[in-house]
């Protein structure tokens, strides 16, 4: 009778918790990131902004054709991604970047999805059953994530429009919340 009570005020607490994420606090805004609108360039780029206000805040997002990018500065590179998370649409550009396995990574926060900033790649520590002694190691479900050819130039960074001939799990979610305000987290 304990358990089915404990198992009971468990499930009544998630369903909480569900509840709260689903009517949606608003995602906070991290200090020095920065949004805007993108410009189109006449060579077919688009100005995401300038470097070395990229450079200081670490991160900026923008618009382009209405789909939302996300653009870090980590360890002397920059990386531009969908903004929305390919596995539930969560806001990237509120995540940590974390070095696994010697690759920079954002992690998503809303449910800890870690995503290579290189190659968009979605990352899970798992093992192999077979293995004498099997211990956790880092291995890639695939590119997951739209990425965005980054060109630097007179102290502006650009981004390359997307190539959609190839489509990613992120371009649901990129597709979803376009044309809508990037601190929207309705699911």
């Amino acid at each position: 009778m304990l358990d089915l009570l404990v198992l009971s005020l468990h499930y009544f607490i998630c369903f909480l918790i569900s509840l709260v994420i689903w009517r949606g606090a608003k995602d906070a805004d991290l200090s020095g990131s920065s949004a805007g609108t993108a410009d189109t360039a006449p060579d077919g780029l688009i100005l995401i902004g300038k470097e070395d206000d990229i450079k200081r805040s670490g991160r900026t997002t923008a618009k382009i054709d209405g789909r939302g990018v996300v653009v870090f500065y980590h360890k002397g590179k920059f990386h531009a991604l969908d903004s929305r998370c390919y596995h539930e649409g969560g806001p990237l550009r509120l995540g940590e970047i974390e070095d696994i396995d010697g690759q920079a990574c954002i992690v998503c926060p809303w449910h800890k999805y870690k995503i290579t900033l290189e190659t968009g790649e979605g990352l899970y520590e798992g093992i192999n059953p077979l293995e004498p002694s099997p211990t956790p190691k880092w291995q890639s479900k695939g590119v997951k994530q739209r990425i965005h050819k980054i060109t630097l130039d007179k102290g502006n960074v650009y981004v390359s429009p997307p190539d959609f001939s190839v489509s990613f799990d992120s371009d649901y979610f990129a597709n979803k919340y376009k044309n809508k305000e990037e601190l929207d987290t309705e699911k």
